[in-house]
């Protein structure tokens, strides 16, 4: 996803857990990626309009209600795994077929919803994925419809599928791409993080959000197989990393920010 003034707004927010954001560390922060004072300034106005975020005092801003439940489930990716149980061999499923195709709004963020629990399209109107995550379907079907589903959709628990579907099934996710990710981004973060002390403030806090926000994003997209359908090991190895990366990059952004470290 292309950074600017608008991405770079939230992603800060979300950084921040919480706290306001000035607009004067929105613009000092932009200023470290080449982004203009002006843009920011207009993405803030957008994105009050728009409803997602809102003024707290004078130059001070939050997300906004309205925003807080994507933000929130977003911002639980340093819990993502707690949110996985063992998996039995049967399959969730998201029965779509019956819902509107005309309001792109709408099917935007169906679609987002999908995509960040981790189901894949099986047949026109149906998707689905392993039943290893929250301990109900109607803790997923919640979730869902928190992150965009129509209320109507049909969320259910399915097996014993025809041989050409398990086939099918096996292949919607591609289990060695995930595991060579896991490994290649960890080792780059961790690479990272052993150079960060030797370079400008100012770099490294450019570097710290570009390399962190892609990380992320693969941790909060991320399916969340269950083994053995990928290296769930290597999986908790990478997302402590992140976690750790994480750390780094805040403490870091506050030495630039002029604010004392976190204890």
């Amino acid at each position: 996803m292309k950074l600017t003034a608008r991405t770079l707004i939230l992603d800060l927010l979300l950084a921040i857990e919480g706290q306001p954001l000035s607009a004067r560390d929105a613009i000092s922060g932009a200023a470290l990626l080449g982004i203009r004072e002006n843009n920011v300034r207009i993405a803030l106005m957008r994105l009050s309009t728009e409803g997602l975020i809102e003024a707290v005092d004078r130059g001070l801003y939050r997300l906004s209600g309205a925003a807080h439940e994507l933000a929130g489930e977003v911002a639980t990716w340093r819990t993502i795994e707690a949110r996985t149980r063992p998996w039995r061999g049967d399959w969730l499923v998201v029965h779509s077929g019956p819902l509107g195709r005309s309001d792109r709004r709408r099917m935007k963020a169906r679609q987002r919803a999908l995509d960040m629990l981790g189901f894949r399209p099986l047949d026109p109107g149906l998707e689905v994925r392993p039943d290893n995550i929250e301990d109900s379907v109607d803790a997923v079907r919640a979730r869902l419809v928190k992150l965009g589903l129509e209320a109507e959709a049909g969320v259910f628990v399915a097996s014993q599928f025809d041989a050409a579907r398990e086939a099918r099934i096996a292949s919607l996710w591609d289990g060695k791409a995930l595991n060579a990710a896991y490994r290649n981004l960890g080792k780059e973060l961790e690479a990272w993080m052993q150079r960060a002390a030797q370079l400008e403030p100012e770099v490294a806090a450019r570097e710290s959000l570009l390399m962190g926000r892609n990380a992320i994003r693969q941790v909060v997209f991320d399916p969340m197989l269950p083994s053995p359908m990928v290296d769930a090991d290597a999986r908790h190895a990478f997302i402590e990393t992140v976690r750790a990366y994480d750390r780094a990059g805040q403490a870091i952004w506050r030495q630039v920010r002029g604010l004392p470290p976190l204890v």
